[in-house]
């Protein structure tokens, strides 16, 4: 694009120079306009002769080729270099938007593990994934991906399930649990039995998914080409007749005045004011929606965004926030500070999320003298003793453990019970927080004629429904691994109407294959990961839905003013052509017709460059 765009800027000088400069002869001036000309127009011929070598005649290469060698023809050179240049200009706009889009998913993504710890005799050997067998038992320790799909044998652990799920909380495995390829292994060594080899593993059905969805993706065709398959052959064949049929059923017809009205009706053919208008107008759309702060990744995402019907959103880091805060503190027979206070000490030494949260929640120096011993019960919670007290915190199993008569409580999130001395002293509720903009954002997509509003997560069933109740979303799919959202992204695709359009919404690496599979991928680019920002056809660079709202509003303007320059320009152009041929437009006069309606088609596509709402 870089190079295209240096050799207009060649040209254009030449173009200017041949035009101002007068060098007293003819012939200088005249090979200034050709050299500008190959520069500018080589490629473009090049093509047409080669698709015409290949059976493909009529497209907007011969229309550019044909018109502008007739421009020369009849002698006006500065008409077939701006005529070019025109063309080039309204091509390199549009190349700038699609050049951006996706280049490869699966080389962004972090889930493929690179290596397996495999157990035999007693020994630990590093294998590549591809290599273990199904029966095979691997090692996976802290930090490290688990390889491929397996059982538990022995040991215990926190897994960061996020890659698969969305799910933000670290979930805890034992013995005997099933464990998926692509999750994080965040504490403690585990062994595990391999049951599906890594081809038929979880992760590398992600990344086949993810590689392959995109090939899925139907690509709109650009309209000049379109255009270009019914006009071109049409005014080619008129110009053909008009150069040689009049003259010979006219009496007193000369060959020499109906050839110069069919190759001016050729140069009055080439659609300068398409050619340039439509893909500013999408050009505009894209800049004006990056002032808003979304990323279009191009012009056809922009259009298909007009026709969108039913919107499908992921529910962590997209509708929440995606990180877990102390939403509730529930103190029994003590204050609510010295209940976080007491188990933001228990919680200390922990680097586990919810440990995380409650120390933050906290927000005090913590003395660790007051810390006497800390116990994890895997699975249950913790065992402290801070200074004369034993406190217990953890879940259900913990307080039945320790025959703890505690109030269970039905609140959505994480609830961590709370006992001193063998005393329940109450609980604190840690949640994922809606994003304050979420409601806001399916208020107004209902406004704007969206058809449905969806949720898909990996989160449970009840935290899934309490958020999608709150914000009043139309349909809610809960516990879905990847390939799971994918089959319910394509049932969703059959539901709408032909000219209908899907939408999904992610920020995770688990959201990729289904932003690929999508009409329309929309990732939210603060936080996401980059393979969803790469997977993506937007990006909504400030993590806030109620973009969407704005880029629907701002495709429909956009689509609005490309009809009107279609419209338009055809509309003149048919016009024109007509006072071509019967001759009563002379060159020059549709010369300054085309420009004219050119500059009109820009000025019209520069609106969409005014944000307004």
């Amino acid at each position: 694009m870089k190079k295209k765009g240096i050799k207009i800027i060649i040209a254009l000088i030449l173009f200017i120079i041949a035009m101002l400069i007068n060098f007293n002869s003819e012939i200088i001036n005249k090979i200034i306009f050709l050299v500008a000309y190959i520069i500018v127009g080589f490629e473009i011929v090049r093509k047409a002769l080669r698709n015409i070598i290949r059976g493909k005649v009529f497209d907007e290469n011969f229309l550019m080729t044909v018109a502008t060698i007739g421009a020369f023809g009849i002698g006006e050179f500065p008409e077939a270099v701006a005529v070019m240049l025109f063309y080039q200009v309204g091509e390199l706009f549009q190349s700038y938007a699609v050049d951006k889009s996706r280049k490869s998913i699966a080389n962004l993504m972090d889930i493929r593990p690179d290596f397996a710890n495999i157990e035999k005799d007693g020994k630990i050997q590093k294998v590549d994934p591809d290599d273990v067998k199904i029966g095979d038992i691997i090692v996976v320790k802290p930090g490290e991906k688990i390889p491929l799909d397996g059982i538990v044998i022995d040991g215990n652990s926190s897994i960061d399930t996020k890659a698969l799920t969305g799910e933000s909380l670290p979930k805890e495995i034992e013995k005997g649990e099933e464990v998926l390829s692509g999750t994080i292994n965040l504490n403690g060594v585990i062994k595990i039995k391999v049951t599906k080899e890594f081809g038929e593993s979880t992760v590398s059905k992600i990344l086949d998914l993810v590689e392959n969805a995109s090939s899925k993706k139907s690509k709109s065709e650009n309209f000049i080409t379109k255009f270009a398959a019914y006009y071109t052959p049409i005014v080619v064949i008129i110009a053909l007749i008009l150069a040689i049929i009049p003259p010979l059923l006219v009496k007193g017809a000369s060959f020499s005045d109906w050839i110069y009205r069919a190759l001016s009706f050729l140069v009055v053919s080439c659609p300068c004011a398409l050619v340039i208008s439509i893909p500013l107008s999408f050009f505009g759309g894209i800049g004006g929606a990056s002032k808003m702060g979304i990323l279009i990744k191009g012009s056809n995402y922009l259009e298909q965004l007009a026709n969108t019907e039913i919107i499908v959103f992921d529910k962590t880091g997209t509708l929440t926030e995606g990180v877990f805060e102390v939403q509730k503190v529930s103190p029994v027979d003590i204050s609510e500070e010295e209940l976080l206070r007491i188990t933001a000490y228990a919680e200390n030494y922990s680097n586990h999320p919810i440990s995380v949260s409650l120390k933050k929640a906290y927000n005090k120096r913590i003395d660790e003298k007051e810390i006497i011993k800390t116990e994890e019960i895997s699975g249950h919670g913790i065992v402290a003793q801070i200074g004369n007290k034993e406190v217990l915190v953890g879940n259900e199993k913990l307080m039945k453990q320790k025959e703890i008569d505690y109030q269970k409580c039905d609140e959505i999130g994480t609830i961590l019970y709370i006992a001193i001395n063998g005393k329940y002293a109450g609980y604190i509720l840690i949640a994922d927080k809606i994003k304050k903009d979420s409601i806001k954002a399916i208020k107004n997509l209902k406004k704007n004629n969206i058809k449905q509003t969806i949720m898909l997560t990996g989160d449970r069933k009840d935290v899934g429904e309490s958020v999608a109740k709150e914000l009043g979303l139309d349909k809610v799919y809960t516990e879905l691994l990847p390939d799971g959202k994918v089959e319910k992204v394509e049932t969703l695709l059959k539901e709408k109407t032909e000219k209908g359009k899907l939408a999904f919404v992610g920020d995770g690496i688990n959201d990729a294959p289904v932003l690929a599979i999508s009409d329309i991928g929309i990732a939210m680019g603060a936080l996401g990961s980059d393979s969803a920002i790469e997977a993506a056809d937007i990006v909504l660079m400030t993590d806030e839905p109620s973009k969407i709202v704005d880029a629907i509003y701002l495709s429909k303007r956009t689509m609005r003013i490309v009809k009107e320059n279609i419209v338009f320009a055809i509309f003149i152009k048919v016009l024109v052509l007509i006072l071509s041929a019967i001759g009563l437009s002379t060159m020059w006069e549709a010369v300054f017709a085309d420009v004219g309606v050119s500059i009109i088609a820009i000025i019209n596509a520069l609106r969409v460059l005014k944000v307004k709402k």
